[in-house]
């Protein structure tokens, strides 16, 4: 059942409608695809009977006129989404064994929507990394490979497992988060399409934090109609999360077909890096002439505070981090390792529970908040990242979108930049400035490097004009063909 695989949600949604297949058998053929492919390590955690069951009642609900919108659709869940009696470690040693009791909100209205769950997928510790090398169950392998080298490629993070997931063909979408780039730089380097909404677009409520003011859930798929009918099942206020946005959930799914023509796309000097991979530059003008033939007009916006958005994220996302791991102390739920007294044991437990990367980002946030240094590091970083929201308010008295690269390169091998961290938290250069204004953005592939690896374009739009974003993506992805799969991806 291979060509079952080879659905998009759209596909699958209408086949599904006209009886062409069953919600049981589209289940049953992306168990096998995952079962075979279990040596790219893209699961943490495999729920077959769960899918099965879930397809079953979606066949019942089908048989009795009472479909949902992802009904029979099956889907993979990052591990960082709680899962009520489904093992979520965030990928920590430290969270070892905690199942949950509830649901998140984000994965209750997937399941509400007819959703079928395949299983949790792999993802760089507590969400902090770029290569999805920093998780406690090993690396995720991208399906990608370089021409004429074997080596593994990363896949990206931190939602690479998710990205690998849906590249290779093991499930029709899957959800992503999104603190830094999280959901567009793997969807870039893995070939697929990856939305991170407007701030407070989907709820927080039941996702391990990592940075609070920046955690952003999205939709990770192989098209973005099927991005867009994802997020409508994802989205929506939420009375649980304080940051929710209390605005009706549009139909994003309808925003696509109406082109740009007469559209107004940015195109920001300050984003042509140093570094940047010339295919990446090339692309970029391609996409750039692709946007004006379909009839926008291109103009020059600045984004002058560009070059100091990472170090300012790499200030604030830690220094929440830091605050939000301090939870974790082995008393309650997950790793406990004793101690003589209660302060010992919570040492040797965070010690041993947390990875480097997690270890390293939390020293930080809790430098820059300590006594004499947060106005001098945490307080000036938010002055940055309200200057960078002013100056994306600006751009868009000019522009109805911007464009741009999503990664400054594409997939690298495994082990290449594990060792450098600030190489590896240059991978987020060109996503962080949006995650700090809050703004929607989407990762489009479009075109292959000269290694044959895949690239992506990157569309940002005013907070929650989410459809502008879409319909400009949707330009992109028609533009480009993209259609080549992965070595072994079916």
């Amino acid at each position: 059942m291979a060509e079952l695989t080879a659905l998009t949600i759209a596909e699958a949604r209408d086949a599904l409608a006209r009886g062409d297949c069953s919600a049981r058998e589209l289940a049953e053929a992306h168990i096998a695809a995952i079962e075979a492919a279990r040596d790219l390590n893209a699961f943490v955690v495999e729920t077959p009977e769960r899918a099965l069951a879930d397809a079953d009642a979606s066949d019942r609900r089908r048989a009795a006129g009472a479909a949902g919108a992802m009904d029979g659709v099956p889907v993979a869940i990052k591990d960082l989404f709680c899962t009520e009696g489904v093992r979520t470690t965030a990928c920590s040693h430290i969270l070892d064994g905690f199942v949950p009791p509830y649901e998140s909100t984000v994965t209750a209205r997937l399941r509400a929507s007819g959703a079928v769950m395949l299983g949790k997928t792999n993802m760089d510790e507590f969400a902090m990394g770029s290569s999805n090398e920093t998780s406690h169950y090993g690396p995720v392998r991208n399906p990608w490979h370089r021409r004429g080298d074997n080596r593994p490629m990363a896949p990206g993070g931190s939602s690479g497992g998710s990205a690998a997931a849906v590249a290779a063909k093991l499930c029709l979408g899957a959800t992503g988060t999104d603190t830094g780039g999280s959901i567009r730089q793997p969807a870039s380097f893995c070939g697929i399409v990856g939305m991170k909404p407007t701030y407070g677009r989907c709820s927080r409520w039941g996702i391990v934090a990592f940075a609070s003011s920046l955690d952003q859930a999205g939709p990770m798929t192989r098209t973005v109609r099927d991005a867009a009918i994802m997020l409508g099942a994802m989205a929506g206020f939420d009375p649980k999360d304080s940051t929710s946005a209390d605005l009706p959930v549009p139909d994003f799914e309808a925003a696509l077909g109406r082109g740009v023509k007469g559209m107004r796309i940015g195109i920001p000097k300050e984003y042509r890096v140093d570094g940047m991979d010339p295919d990446i530059a090339a692309l970029w003008d391609r996409g750039a002439a692709w946007l004006k033939e379909a009839g926008a007009e291109l103009v020059e916006v600045s984004l002058p505070r560009t070059k100091y958005a990472l170090p300012a994220y790499y200030i604030i996302a830690p220094a929440e981090a830091s605050s939000n791991l301090s939870r974790y102390d082995g008393m309650r739920y997950g790793l406990r390792v004793e101690g003589r007294t209660p302060a010992e044991m919570y040492e040797n437990t965070r010690a041993a529970g947390f990875g480097a990367e997690v270890r390293r980002r939390i020293l930080i946030g809790s430098y820059v908040l300590s006594a004499g240094y947060y106005d001098a590091y945490y307080l000036k970083a938010q002055k940055v990242r309200t200057l960078i929201a002013g100056e994306f308010a600006a751009a868009f008295e000019r522009c109805d979108a911007i464009l741009t690269p999503t990664a400054p390169n594409a997939a690298f091998a495994l082990g290449e930049m594990i060792d450098d961290p600030i190489a590896m938290y240059l991978n987020d250069v060109l996503t962080v400035p949006a995650s700090l204004a809050g703004l929607p953005g989407i990762s489009v592939p479009a075109g292959l490097n000269a290694d044959g690896l895949p690239l992506g374009l990157q569309v940002l739009a005013p907070a929650f004009e989410d459809e502008t974003v879409f319909r400009v993506a949707e330009v992109l992805e028609q533009a480009a063909g993209f259609e080549l799969a992965p070595r072994g991806a079916g």
